[in-house]
């Protein structure tokens, strides 16, 4: 079997109905550069936006975190067109609440669900990895990220304040049927 047809195969890869989601390699450096540098994109993420330095060793890391876990981060792309739209999947929060939900999306791929649908495989994918408890995390102004988290039946669970803004916590907890034994 070659390496490409391999690589498809893999149950890494995430399929929706609209979406197709790859775990970053090193040919997504240039989409995660300029993803990752626009404020309208990456401006409300945990740390804000990135250099192009940072965004080349964040990557290193979500391969590393992949081979680690077997889960991560995806680089989120429409199935019908091909076209990059941004960043969907699952870390480890540096503040030690857990493995969190995270997604950012160009501007102008917003309002068409396509984080609705990307976060629900994200979570399910998670869920059926044996994660118990996936969160999220969102500004409370960020009604939009809010909305999603909502949509996908994530639930509060709590409050924090993160450089004096007031942030939310969102929980899914697996069913029991859903984890590994």
């Amino acid at each position: 079997m070659s390496a490409a047809i391999k690589a498809l195969k893999s149950s890494r890869i995430v399929t929706t109905d609209r979406l197709m989601m790859i775990p970053p390699g090193k040919e997504n450096l240039p989409d995660l550069i300029r993803l990752k540098a626009d404020e309208g994109a990456f401006g409300l993420m945990l740390h804000g936006i990135r250099a192009a330095e940072r965004t080349a060793e964040e990557l290193e890391d979500d391969i590393d975190f992949w081979e680690v876990r077997g889960y991560g981060t995806w680089c989120v792309f429409e199935r019908e067109t091909g076209n990059f739209l941004g960043i969907c999947g699952l870390m480890e929060r540096p503040d030690g609440r857990g493995v969190a939900l995270r997604y950012a999306l160009w501007p102008q791929s917003r309002g068409k669900g396509y984080a609705r649908e990307a976060a629900r495989a994200a979570l399910d994918f998670g869920h059926a990895a044996g994660l118990p408890r996936i969160i999220a995390v969102a500004r409370f102004t960020n009604h939009a990220s809010r909305a999603v988290m909502q949509d996908i039946g994530m639930t509060a669970a709590g409050d924090f304040r993160h450089k004096g803004h007031e942030m939310l916590v969102y929980e899914s907890v697996a069913s029991p049927a859903a984890a590994k034994p």
